[in-house]
């Protein structure tokens, strides 16, 4: 399973919020996407997911053209969760969560393949036991948390994540990243939004960091997450240590003159 993209250009009227962008991601591991405010994360992202055509360049899976799958096809291969995923009705978790397997569905309705995905994905995201309580009574994390159990229910080959982390508090934050970790290994390939670049340090086998639009390095952690590559992306210095037990930590000290 394959995911890349080739000279990825989106412009709106004289912005161009991507600019000859290309990666090739690689299924079975953990991607991070990283850059300041602007750099077009989401917009790839977008792309990515179908919901953006580009100006320019083209989003390839498995070698073929994202275009020349079947809509239905492409939602059993692509799980996407939005940064501002929101739900619009006031249904019950299960029920919710359970929408994410509707690519999968054929006439014959809900199977017993079906009800054990939902099982395992509120389980990963530990929403499990509030599966009969409404949505709109959910605080914001957990909230998030459902909505990432949605994605996580359709097994995809690949899942786009766009900050999942955001509304989460840090003991559910590393819950995230462990379920986004089981993910990759299970064989599908992760692509994760995120803004804390220790999140990203701990979870990701590769990293892409965007500014303006273009790539300002991508590979493992310990070659991008670098005081001089950090300090070219969002221009502040950092301080690159490693924890008793082996982990990178990055510390931002300050901004650069």
């Amino acid at each position: 399973m394959s995911l890349s993209v080739e000279a990825l250009s989106v412009a709106i009227g004289e912005k161009r919020l991507l600019d000859d962008v290309s990666v090739a991601f690689a299924s079975g591991r953990v991607t991070a996407i990283l850059g300041p405010n602007g750099a077009g994360k989401s917009t790839l992202m977008s792309c990515l997911s179908g919901l953006m055509q580009p100006s320019g360049g083209r989003v390839l899976l498995n070698e073929r053209s994202r275009d020349e799958y079947e809509r239905r096809d492409l939602a059993r291969r692509v799980g996407y969760l939005p940064q501002d995923a929101d739900v619009h009705w006031n249904v019950d978790v299960a029920t919710l969560v359970g929408l994410g397997r509707f690519p999968h569905r054929g006439r014959w309705g809900e199977t017993p393949a079906d009800r054990a995905a939902v099982a395992r994905a509120m389980a990963a995201t530990d929403v499990a036991g509030f599966a009969t309580r409404g949505v709109s009574t959910l605080s914001g994390g957990e909230r998030a948390r459902v909505l990432l159990a949605r994605v996580l229910a359709g097994e995809p080959e690949w899942l786009l994540a766009d900050e999942p982390l955001a509304n989460l508090d840090p003991a559910h934050q590393l819950d995230g990243l462990d379920a986004l970790r089981r993910v990759a290994t299970a064989g599908a390939g992760v692509i994760v939004v995120l803004h804390d670049l220790n999140h990203a340090a701990r979870v990701a086998d590769d990293v892409l960091l965007l500014r303006d639009g273009r790539v300002v390095a991508f590979g493992p952690p310990d070659r991008v997450l670098t005081q001089t590559l950090v300090a070219a992306t969002y221009g502040v210095d950092t301080h690159v240590g490693v924890t008793p037990g082996g982990r990178r930590f990055l510390i931002p000290t300050g901004r650069l003159a």
